[in-house]
């Protein structure tokens, strides 16, 4: 059998999809944080209960565009300046409660070690034991409780150094002021209660949406087989697409994390045959691996060995039936 390399990619194909773009950026940032405002204000003044939870429900998958944003800021990607990547992390991160060095820390090192015993973000494989099920299922329901908890106290005290220290602490900070005014705001003018639903239930919404599209980019993936075959693209839908900035191409992402979010699709096309050649898995829709993760649970490299080979024998066969 010939040899199929993860990077199948000449120079030049990569010097030109690294290549970043202003335009993308100044039109995509603006257009999803008018949306959003204009679904606050309109969460926040219509008397009707249905129409202010489409607003809700709009702000958190909008969320979801934002941290796309954020993530390519973990590469440098977003923006030439790395200062800028910074800042863009820290401000987009402020009404989500969790610190931005500690997700980019915890990002790299995913990308480090994706799918091995060392990768921080492998929680899903285990041994099926009862701690692994709370923790997945936790995760599904209170993503947003466990990535606060995460992000702010276990992975810095684990993993930072005093350069991580200082941008944390600054950060924590930062939001410790925001919160103070936003609070002392909202009590003087009698809101509290309104500021606190328009602010947070739309971040808990986000956070089960972040966790349908964490759970489908490694779940039933290979395991330790590196960054090709240990990811997963979902081809989704062109809506899906737009508002989530081509994450879902996420086989392409892991193999050249450098590549903006506006070339992805382009580098899906340009790996496609190195992506079949190699067996990588692709599926169509995050709906489709969230509920059969949400019926599987952990895994095991056992369970996990035996889906594979499951996958293989179907992929096989509807092979066999397209040529006949």
């Amino acid at each position: 059998m010939n040899f199929v390399a993860d990077k199948p990619l000449s120079r030049a194909d990569v010097r030109r999809l690294t290549e970043m773009r202003v335009l993308p950026n100044l039109v995509k940032i603006p257009l999803f944080l008018s949306m959003m405002v204009a679904l606050t204000w309109l969460a926040w003044t219509t008397p009707s209960a249905a129409l202010k939870w489409v607003a809700y429900v709009g702000i958190g998958y909008l969320w979801m565009g934002m941290v796309t944003f954020m993530h390519d800021g973990t590469h440098n990607t977003l923006f030439r300046a790395r200062w800028a990547n910074l800042a863009f992390g820290i401000v987009c991160m402020l009404p989500l409660m969790a610190s931005f060095i500690a997700f980019k820390e915890d990002h790299l090192e995913h990308h480090r070690y994706n799918r091995s015993p060392r990768d921080p973000d492998a929680f899903t494989m285990g041994k099926r034991g009862v701690l692994d099920f709370v923790l997945f299922y936790a995760y599904i329901i209170g993503g947003a409780l466990l990535s606060f908890i995460h992000f702010n106290f276990i992975y810095p005290v684990q993993r930072f150094g005093p350069k991580q220290w200082a941008i944390h602490l600054f950060e924590t900070a930062l939001k410790i002021a925001c919160y103070w005014a936003l609070i002392a705001w909202a009590m003087r003018n009698g809101v509290l209660g309104k500021t606190l639903e328009v602010w947070l239930v739309p971040v808990f919404i986000f956070s089960v949406f972040n966790s349908i599209r964490f759970l489908a980019e490694h779940y039933e993936t290979p395991w330790n087989e590196g960054q090709l075959v240990g990811s997963r693209t979902t081809i989704s839908n062109p809506v899906q697409r737009f508002f989530w900035n081509n994450i879902n191409w996420h086989i392409g992402h892991h193999v050249y994390p450098a590549v903006p979010w506006y070339n992805l699709e382009e580098l899906h096309e340009l790996m496609r045959p190195t992506i079949e050649a190699r067996g990588a898995v692709v599926d169509n829709s995050y709906t489709g691996v969230f509920l059969r993760a949400l019926v599987r649970g952990p895994e095991t490299e056992e369970r996990l060995l035996a889906r594979l080979a499951e996958r293989r024998q179907a992929a096989a066969k509807a092979a066999v039936s397209a040529t006949s």
